[in-house]
């Protein structure tokens, strides 16, 4: 059975979607801690990021480096932080959080809310900008 971000991927579950290639889509977290919180994730359902094959690792990160600069362009934030956790979903993902202290990726902050309007605004946004 297909987890949620695979049912993502194959636009089972809507998103809102930033960017996407092959191998990568990158989509707003609908429960951000920022403005512009995107979550980063491989196609192929693998739920620990350490067991993705070298080269998949390696593009992955390099995907999620373009998004950031896309992110970076269209939200003002100091930089982008970047996490990795894992338990919540078993798919391997990124966080990439617009940040302006470290203190904004903090997990246990009640997360933001935004209308659709304003994520649908946000997202055609930040996908103008990804090259």
């Amino acid at each position: 059975m297909a987890g949620i971000f695979t049912k993502i991927v194959q636009g089972e579950i809507p998103s809102y979607k930033v960017a996407e290639d092959e191998r990568f889509f990158a989509f707003l977290d609908i429960n951000p801690l920022a403005k512009g919180h995107v979550l980063v994730i491989p196609k192929a359902e693998i739920d620990y990021i350490f067991d993705i094959d070298d080269e998949n690792y390696s593009d992955l990160f390099l995907f999620a480096k373009r998004v950031a600069r896309a992110i970076k362009k269209r939200v003002p934030c100091a930089k982008i932080g970047v996490t990795v956790i894992g338990l919540e979903v078993a798919h391997a993902h990124i966080h990439l959080i617009p940040i302006t202290s470290v203190y904004d990726m903090d997990f246990s902050k009640p997360k933001l809310k935004f209308s659709a309007d304003e994520l649908s605004e946000l997202c055609a946004s930040i996908a103008s900008e990804f090259k």
